[in-house]
C-alpha cells in the first residue's frame, strides 16, 4: 500500500511539472493512466488556471467518476458550464448516491432535465435516493443490491449469482427479504462459499443484525459502521421494507467531512473551503469571521478601559495582563476540544454530563493553583512586588476555573440549542476568558492598590 501511494504521488508530481512546462501532450497521456481519485486530487491541488486545462484533457468516460470524487464547491464550478445532456452522459454508470450528490449541485430546472434524459428504471431508482437529505441514511444509500429469499438453497443462490456479469462493489453480504421485500437477515458471502450447497439460506443466514433506519443521521450511521466494523449495511423504511444499502466508502466520506467541519469551523470556515480558491471568493468568507472576532476584541478592550487609572498607576499590570488571558484561553480550548469531540463521537449523554463538568472544574483548579504559584513567584521577583504575585495568582485561578466551566458547559448548551459548538464555541469561549481574566486581574489590582 505504501509503495502504491508513493508511485501515485510520483505520477502526480510529474503531471504537475508537465502542466507548468506546458507540455500538454504528456499531460493527456499521464491523465489517462491515473485513477479518478488521483485526478480529483490533482484538480483540488491545482491553481484555477490549471484546473480548466486538466478537465478539458480528460476522457469523457472518466469525467463522471472524477466529478464524484470532488468537493461540492469544485463540483458546482464544473457543472455550471454543462447542460443537462452533458450531465446525463457523464453520470451514466455511476452509483445512485454519487449521482444524487452531483445533481444536488445543479439548479432544479437542470436537475429535472437530467432526470428526464434517463430511462424510467434509472430515474425511479435515483428519485428514491434524492427524496432524502444527504445527511441521513437515505441520502447515503445505493439502491443497487442483491436480494434473495430464505427458502432457497445455497446451490440455487450460487447459480443465481453466476448469471450476473458482476456483483455490486463492496458486496460482503446478500440481503435476505420476504415476499413483501421486508428485511429479515443477511447471508455473508464467506458463509455462502464454504457451506454445504444443499443447506438453505434460512439455516445459514444471520438474523441478529439490525438494519439502518432510512432517516438515521449520517453521523450515527458512521458510528455504527465504526463500532461494528461493517463493510455494508441494509437500509429500511419505517415498515422494515428494504430500500438499499450503505457501503463503507460513503461512510468514510462522512467521517472525513465531519472531521473537516470540526477543524475548519474553529476558524469560521466551511469544510468545503477550496485551498486554491480565487482571492475574490476566499477573502469575503474570511472577512466575515474576522469581523465577528473584532466585535469580541472590542468587548475585551472596553473592559480594560474601565481600569485605565489603575493601569497608569501600576505599569506592571499592562505587562502581565496577557498572561492571565492566555492561560485561561488555552485551558478553556483544551476543555472545549475534548467536549466537542466527545459530543461528535456520541460519548457525551445526559447521564455523564455532570461528571464531565465536575472533572474539568477539578482539573482547572489543580492546574490553576500549580501555574498560579509559578507565575506569582516569577512576577514578584521580576517587579520586586509580592502584591503583584498574589494578584496574578488569584486572577489565574479564577480564570482557569471559569475557562474550565465555560469550556465544558458551552458545547452542551449550544448542542441543546441546535448551534454547532465547533463553530461558535471558540469565539464565545475566548470572549469569556478574556473578559473574566481582565476583570479579575485588574479588579483585584484596584482593590490592592486603592
Amino acid at each position: 500500500m505504501g509503495q502504491k501511494n508513493v508511485a501515485s504521488q510520483d505520477a502526480l508530481d510529474k503531471l504537475t511539472s508537465a502542466l507548468e512546462s506546458g507540455t500538454f501532450v504528456d499531460v493527456r497521456r499521464m491523465l489517462n493512466g491515473l485513477s479518478p481519485a488521483d485526478v480529483a486530487h490533482l484538480l483540488e491541488s491545482s491553481p484555477p488556471k490549471f484546473r480548466h486545462i486538466i478537465w478539458q484533457m480528460m476522457e469523457m468516460d472518466q469525467e463522471g467518476e472524477v466529478l464524484g470524487e470532488l468537493s461540492d464547491e469544485l463540483q458546482a464550478q464544473f457543472l455550471g458550464s454543462m447542460d443537462a445532456a452533458e450531465v446525463a452522459a457523464i453520470t451514466e454508470g455511476l452509483e445512485d448516491d454519487d449521482i444524487a450528490d452531483i445533481l444536488q449541485q445543479l439548479p432544479d430546472r437542470v436537475t429535472f432535465e437530467v432526470l428526464n434524459a434517463m430511462d424510467h428504471q434509472d430515474r425511479a431508482r435515483l428519485e428514491q435516493v434524492m427524496f432524502y437529505p444527504d445527511d441521513v441514511a437515505g441520502g447515503l444509500m445505493n439502491t443497487d443490491t442483491i436480494t434473495i429469499r430464505a427458502r432457497l438453497t445455497l446451490d440455487v443462490v450460487l447459480r443465481y449469482l453466476r448469471r450476473h456479469d458482476e456483483i455490486p462493489a463492496m458486496t460482503d453480504n446478500l440481503i435476505v427479504v420476504n415476499r413483501a421485500d421486508q428485511f429479515i437477515g443477511l447471508l455473508p458471502l464467506r458463509t455462502l462459499l464454504v457451506s454445504d450447497p444443499a443447506a438453505s439460506v434460512r439455516e445459514m443466514m444471520v438474523t441478529d443484525v439490525e438494519p439502518i433506519a432510512v432517516d438515521m443521521p449520517d453521523t450515527e450511521v458512521a458510528r455504527l459502521f465504526e463500532r461494528n466494523d461493517w463493510v455494508s449495511a441494509p437500509v429500511v423504511d419505517n415498515h422494515g421494507k428494504l430500500l438499499g444499502r450503505i457501503t463503507i466508502d460513503d461512510v468514510v466520506d462522512v467521517i472525513r467531512e465531519d472531521a473537516d467541519h470540526s477543524f475548519m469551523s474553529m476558524a469560521g470556515l466551511d469544510e468545503e473551503e477550496d485551498t486554491f480558491a480565487p482571492i475574490k471568493r476566499a477573502a469575503p468568507r474570511r472577512a466575515i469571521w474576522l469581523g465577528a472576532n473584532l466585535v469580541t476584541a472590542f468587548i475585551a478592550a472596553s473592559v480594560i478601559n474601565i481600569f485605565q487609572d489603575t493601569i497608569e498607576k501600576v505599569v506592571a499590570l499592562a505587562v502581565l495582563m496577557p498572561i492571565v488571558a492566555s492561560m485561561g484561553g488555552i485551558a478553556g480550548t483544551q476543555t472545549l476540544t475534548v467536549l466537542v469531540r466527545g459530543i461528535a463521537m456520541g460519548q457525551v449523554v445526559r447521564t455523564n454530563q455532570a461528571w464531565l463538568v465536575n472533572r474539568e472544574l477539578l482539573m482547572g483548579l489543580i492546574n490553576g493553583v500549580l501555574w498560579a504559584a509559578v507565575v506569582a513567584v516569577a512576577a514578584s521577583l521580576w517587579f520586586d512586588d509580592w502584591n503583584i504575585g498574589i494578584i496574578i495568582a488569584l486572577a489565574i485561578v479564577i480564570n482557569m476555573l471559569t475557562a474550565a466551566l465555560a469550556g465544558a458547559t458551552l458545547p452542551l448548551l449550544m448542542t441543546r440549542a441546535n448551534i454547532d459548538p465547533a463553530l461558535a464555541g471558540g469565539v464565545v469561549l475566548t470572549t469569556v476568558t478574556d473578559v473574566v481574566g481582565f476583570v479579575s486581574f485588574l479588579g483585584l489590582a484596584t482593590l490592592f492598590y486603592a
